[in-house]
């Protein structure tokens, strides 16, 4: 029963509904109460605990069906509708049907439990039977790419004893060519490997239902923003969106617990005289909660406006965790876009502000200059100023003695350089002058690392 629900809740993950540790527990609990005798019973109560959202409904009743779904067996009949092909053949997983390969079990060398045997027989019940075993002997539920198909095939028909068969079937062809029980042997199997590819292709559809999908977005996370093509970019787009939720979740839960605070004995004490020392009404320590300001200053001239886009799309996202954010763009003159991602869906703006303010000639300069003019009176101990740039002058002055005054004011000054380290500091790029003036400087070349700078200056929340 264990390893029935473990299976199932890994191809529901697969198929993108959340299932968290709790709710497999909820589950087991369910599991526990309903048994699988009553398959609509059973549907309705793992829905109950498992499946959230309408989105989530879906997805749980396509996978549920396809999940305890009976193995079809060649010609000769079906599995009862009690069976999954989730690689579990006996609902109450008591064991004691043996395990193919052994003496009890298809396969095993029995004459009349061999796979010869069954095939010859037509025993449609017991083929499924010995399948499921072997399918779960095999580990079926770890298939993951298409290229695992041929492995998984063969180690299950191996498992089930297709090299005795093949044994038995050579001598049967050797003795008399002409026999016709040879050809027949011969159907039995091509059956027998059709019906196999067929468990494993259903297997391969339920556990890797969005494997494409998640390599295509784990490459694509480790891909310099810089080189993402636009054709990528609503993936790119939902992955920001995946990656900020992930990061609200996690700091609104340690912002949670930390509100939580401490029992202020002295103060509990003090207001419980007057019911003799019983503590009615106690009295917990207040945690302060120091949230931070980030002003983001995004260079969005040609050779870095696609990972200027991503990082003003990712702050905005994230917005629940760090709500004070004001945010600048320039090339060769700046100005604030705070009120464009207020007023506009995300999309727009961010096209508004690379139209408006992208594509001049780099001007640090008089970027930073204007950026101390405008924001040097709200920077306080709890600004983080986050720059997004390649430092890249044009030899013109770099605004780095405007950078240090604000650096003076400012919690800290983060640096993100989209150009690997070894381009720094070469050509005209100031990147030693200006990273003098900061508190970090790194490279931000991947979402990777755009989610690390994003979950650190999160962590200030609480």
């Amino acid at each position: 029963m264990t390893q029935v629900l473990s299976n199932f809740i890994k191809a529901l993950r697969a198929a993108d509904v959340r299932v968290s540790t709790a709710e497999t527990i909820d589950a087991a609990g369910a599991l526990e109460m309903v048994g699988f005798d009553e398959r609509p019973l059973l549907k309705h109560a793992l829905s109950q605990v498992l499946a959230k959202s309408v989105d989530d409904k879906q997805r749980f009743d396509d996978c549920f069906e396809t999940f305890f779904s009976p193995i079809e067996v060649g010609d000769n009949g079906q599995a009862d509708a009690g069976t999954p092909t989730g690689n579990e053949s006996d609902f109450d997983n008591s064991g004691d049907g043996g395990t193919p390969g052994d003496g009890g079990a298809p396969g095993g060398g029995g004459d009349d439990d061999s796979l010869m045997a069954l095939l010859e027989r037509g025993d449609a019940a017991a083929l499924q039977q010995a399948m499921a075993n072997a399918a779960r002997e095999v580990q079926l539920q770890n298939i993951r790419i298409f290229t695992q198909r041929g492995m998984y095939m063969r180690r299950i028909l191996e498992n089930m004893g297709i090299e005795a068969f093949d044994d038995a079937l050579y001598q049967t062809v050797k003795a008399d060519d002409n026999d016709p029980r040879g050809e027949g042997l011969r159907q039995l199997k091509a059956r027998l490997i059709e019906d196999v590819a067929e468990l494993v292709d259903k297997q391969m559809l339920l556990y890797t239902a969005n494997s494409g999908q998640r390599l295509r977005e784990e490459v694509l996370q480790k891909t310099p923003l810089g080189r993402v093509e636009m054709r990528d970019f609503k993936v790119m787009h939902e992955l920001v969106r995946k990656l900020a939720k992930r990061l609200v979740s996690l700091h609104s839960r340690r912002r949670s617990v930390s509100r939580r605070g401490q029992l202020d004995v002295r103060q509990t004490i003090r207001r419980n005289i007057e019911y003799d020392g019983l503590m009615f009404d106690t009295v917990w320590k207040r945690v302060r909660v120091d949230r931070p300001k980030v002003i983001a200053v995004c260079d969005v001239s040609g050779s870095v406006a696609q990972v200027a886009r991503f990082l003003l799309l990712f702050l905005y996202s994230v917005s629940e965790v760090i709500p004070k954010v004001r945010a600048f763009a320039f090339s060769n003159q700046l100005g604030e876009v705070t009120d464009l991602f207020k007023s506009l869906p995300v999309e727009q703006a961010l096209t508004e502000t690379l139209n408006t303010w992208g594509m001049g000639s780099t001007d640090y300069g008089g970027a930073l200059s204007e950026l101390e003019r405008l924001t040097i009176d709200d920077i306080d101990h709890r600004t983080t100023v986050l720059m997004l740039g390649d430092a890249r002058s044009n030899y013109g002055d770099p605004g780095d003695r405007a950078l240090r005054r604000i650096h003076n004011r400012a919690r800290r000054v983060l640096w993100l350089n989209p150009e690997p380290r070894p381009f720094w500091n070469s050509g005209d790029s100031e990147m030693q002058k200006l990273g003098s003036c900061c508190d970090r400087v790194e490279p931000c070349r991947t979402l990777r690392h755009l989610e690390q700078v994003i979950s650190e200056i999160a962590r200030t929340a609480i």
